[in-house]
């Protein structure tokens, strides 16, 4: 009874080990890791929306990244995070 229980443990372990028991990635994870001195000024992403038809209301930093209260260019309001070394948009959730 012991030998099936350690033939489990081993493929768990295996499986743990080949990282096919990891959690998948979600496509809303995002890290901005880039230090303060490579970062762009705020002014840069505001004209970057403002040119793309945002309106912007606010925008703020969170967890190392830029997060923007504004409505886009469909007129929804909108909270975004952008990379604040590329401007980059990295996620933007929506108020329907």
């Amino acid at each position: 009874m012991k030998r099936p229980m350690k033939k489990y443990l081993a493929a768990a372990a295996a499986i743990t080990v080949l990282g096919f028991g990891a959690a998948p990635a979600f496509a809303d994870d995002y890290r901005c890791d880039a230090p303060m001195t490579e970062w762009q000024p705020r002014e840069n992403l505001q004209q970057k929306l403002e040119s793309e038809g945002w309106k912007v209301k606010r925008i703020k930093t969170e967890d190392g990244c830029y997060e923007v209260y504004a409505f886009d260019k469909d007129g929804k309001r909108v909270e975004a995070y952008f990379d604040p070394k590329s401007l980059e948009l990295l996620r933007k959730k929506r108020d329907d």
